[in-house]
């Protein structure tokens, strides 16, 4: 029998520190999804915060302010239905980590950190977030307060971890990690997931573009299944400009750009 879903991924214009701005148009995309009936929405690589926040994630005020706007998507009537997946910034054990956030029906799922740090070329992100290096391991994380009177919850898992469904299983990367020789979407496709998702931050740069485009064709190519890309689009502030292109490839074939 055939199964068949409907998954949404987007390119956003988002501005570091931009809270008010960046949860408008996070809800905007959610809104969009909604209504082509998906059931699953993919954002960019730490969209809440934007991406070129450098030293104020040294700031705890840029970990409330994103918790803040999480609570806000949390609420949105429009995500009844649709899992969600956001990036942001997330303070665990004194380490800060650049994390995907999955939430559901007023719930959230998952934590998930990013476990390859881009350190080369033109980014620093080892200055300032710590790299996930427990594999297939969870803890629990403590939810703030103000989180945790909306949601219901006390704890939530922080980890590397996939998302099971009652049909089907999705995976998350992030960014730099498909990048790598030893991609996590590899293990996670022989493991049986069936739809991994890429929330990236990706910049500009000259036949850049066709990599990510041939990178996740021959992942799909190689593992069978679904592969989404999202990215950022414009300039958030910081000396980088990025050029979009989210993708959702098949079995080695593009579906859409």
């Amino acid at each position: 029998m055939d199964r068949l879903v409907t998954l949404a991924t987007c390119n956003l214009k988002q501005w570091a520190m931009d809270f008010e701005g960046n949860c408008n148009r996070i809800r905007q995309s959610i809104i969009k999804a909604k209504q082509a009936n998906a059931r699953y929405r993919l954002g960019p690589e730490l969209e809440i915060c934007g991406y070129g926040c450098a030293d104020h994630f040294y700031e705890g005020d840029t970990f409330l302010h994103s918790w803040q706007v999480l609570a806000e998507l949390i609420k949105c009537p429009q995500a009844t239905d649709m899992l969600c997946d956001v990036g942001m910034p997330v303070m665990h054990k004194n380490a800060a980590y650049n994390c995907r956030v999955f939430f559901l029906n007023g719930k959230i799922l998952l934590i998930r950190p990013k476990k390859v740090l881009a350190d080369d070329g033109i980014y620093r992100e080892g200055r300032w977030f710590a790299s996930w290096s427990k594999e297939r391991t969870v803890e629990d994380y403590s939810l703030p307060s103000f989180i945790a009177s909306i949601t219901g919850q006390i704890t939530v898992p922080i980890g590397d971890a996939v998302i099971q469904a009652s049909d089907t299983c999705l995976g998350s990367e992030i960014c730099e990690e498909f990048f790598t020789a030893d991609s996590s979407y590899v293990k996670m496709a022989l493991d049986g997931v069936e739809i991994i998702a890429n929330g990236s931050s990706s910049h500009h740069q000259l036949r850049k573009a066709r990599r990510r485009f041939d990178l996740v064709r021959s992942a799909t190519v190689k593992i069978g299944g679904i592969y989404l890309f999202a990215n950022q689009r414009g300039c958030d502030g910081d000396r980088m400009y990025y050029d979009g292109n989210c993708i959702i490839a098949q079995n080695g074939d593009i579906m859409n750009y």
